[in-house]
């Protein structure tokens, strides 16, 4: 069984609350080699995080995952507010609470794990935290590109109109702020009623969100419109040549919507990188089943760490 305990750290004077999994009794010692664990927009670390550390934990690494600021158990107002530069910080932040455990955690041992928008989010913190000794990432997607080609499609381009109306949401959001009068943020999608001719990725969403597989009474998919223009000026990748020579491993589902953002992220990485692709899988199914991603992630860390 793995344990773990509950830490708080403070991130940009917001307090985060996370998670620290110890290395299961008997696992393989990995000298205090240990891995930051990042969830997914909308998500909280109960849900694949938690999936992900266990399995790391069993590998023999301490891994750390946390509530985003403004979601989930950590502070922070409005609720669900989804701001890429806070999250890279929360990024940052983990990992240094992770040099302050001198008796575990070996400080040169550090790597990251991002997951969907937090692979986006892991990337972005990495190209400017050289803490970081090793990213890895799960169905990554870049919000920004989400929000500027209004969808996560390849073939999705960068649309005036998605961004025009991004920012008009945004803009009526922050106005109605300033005269009281905010209303409860509203849901990106309803994770327990999609109609059958919705986008196949919101399908897929559900599939997960609105079931037994990932539900959580605190990932309730509500993320307020200013969110929206904070994350148009953002983009995960532009700078991912600059976290060589730390390795980057992308993983990836054949089936995925979204497997373009890591191939293309990829392509803009210097070596060492890989592209590790899942056949048969789409972007929510490696959410939980580890059956390949997993021993991936545990040979990547283990042997960069």
């Amino acid at each position: 069984m793995t344990s773990s305990t509950e830490v708080c750290f403070p991130a940009f004077h917001i307090s985060v609350t996370g998670e620290l999994f110890a290395p299961t009794e008997g696992s393989p010692d990995r000298k205090g080699a240990a891995v930051v664990v990042s969830h997914p927009m909308t998500g909280v670390k109960e849900q694949t995080s938690a999936d992900h550390a266990n399995f790391l934990a069993r590998a023999g690494f301490y891994v750390l995952t946390f509530d985003a600021a403004y979601q989930g158990e950590s502070a922070g107002e409005p609720r669900g507010l989804e701001d890429p530069h806070q999250r890279a910080e929360d990024i940052k932040a983990a990992v240094s609470y992770l040099t302050t455990l001198k008796d575990r955690v070996d400080e040169t041992r550090i790597g990251v794990l991002g997951i969907c928008a937090s692979g986006g989010y892991a990337s972005y913190a990495a190209q400017s935290d050289a803490r970081i000794r090793a990213l890895a990432t799960v169905s990554a997607a870049c919000v920004g590109q989400m929000t500027r080609n209004g969808g996560v499609h390849e073939h999705n381009k960068e649309n005036p109109q998605a961004v025009a109306s991004a920012l008009q949401f945004a803009a009526q959001w922050r106005s109605n702020m300033a005269m009281g009068e905010q209303g409860e943020a509203p849901a990106m999608f309803d994770a327990t009623n999609i109609p059958e001719d919705a986008d196949p990725f919101f399908r897929d969403a559900a599939a997960y969100y609105g079931t037994e597989r990932g539900k959580h009474e605190r990932s309730t998919q509500k993320v307020p419109p200013i969110s929206y223009d904070l994350m148009i000026g953002y983009d995960s990748f532009n700078f991912q040549r600059l976290i060589s020579p730390r390795p980057i491993l992308m993983i990836v589902g054949s089936l995925a919507q979204t497997l373009h953002y890591s191939r293309t992220a990829v392509e803009r990485a210097k070596e060492p990188k890989e592209l590790f692709v899942v056949k048969g899988k789409n972007h929510f199914d490696l959410y939980d089943d580890l059956a390949e991603s997993g021993p991936k992630l545990v040979e990547f860390f283990g042997g960069n760490l």
